[in-house]
């Protein structure tokens, strides 16, 4: 599918009604539903390709261990957002700079984070775990 903002909502829709139709736990959603918002707003915000190709994401979504993973992939060029600092945490909004804020979340919220490049593709592993579960 063509990577876009407008098409962020329609994804992040879907996942939800997979969440629910699966009887994921509200939690394992909503953790992978803002990683998903910050991966898939980053790569249409700022992924690059070559001239006259078209930006163009591609999704598989699954079970992993105990719990559901989305991967991401791109067709952008290599970037690699596991190998990138998260912002330092501030004191309060002022000192606050922008970026690296989104990857804190991610970290965070996801038990898997992983990145590989193949085939000319970026494709980033995010999952989730049930910590109730967890012994």
């Amino acid at each position: 599918m063509p990577a876009s903002c407008e098409a962020i909502a329609d994804i992040l829709a879907w996942l939800e009604a997979v969440g629910e139709q699966q009887q994921w736990a509200m939690k394992q959603v909503f953790a992978l539903s803002l990683s998903a918002d910050e991966a898939l707003t980053n790569i249409a915000t700022h992924a690059m390709v070559p001239a006259g190709e078209p930006l163009q994401i591609w999704l598989s979504l699954g079970l992993m261990d105990d719990g559901p993973a989305l991967c991401i992939a791109d067709n952008g060029e290599a970037f690699d957002p596991t190998a990138k600092a998260s912002a330092a945490l501030v004191d309060s909004l002022d000192e606050a700079e922008a970026g690296g804020h989104g990857l804190r979340l991610m970290r965070h919220y996801l038990q898997r984070f992983e990145y590989q490049r193949m085939g000319g593709w970026n494709c980033l592993l995010m999952g989730v775990t049930d910590r109730s579960n967890a012994g």
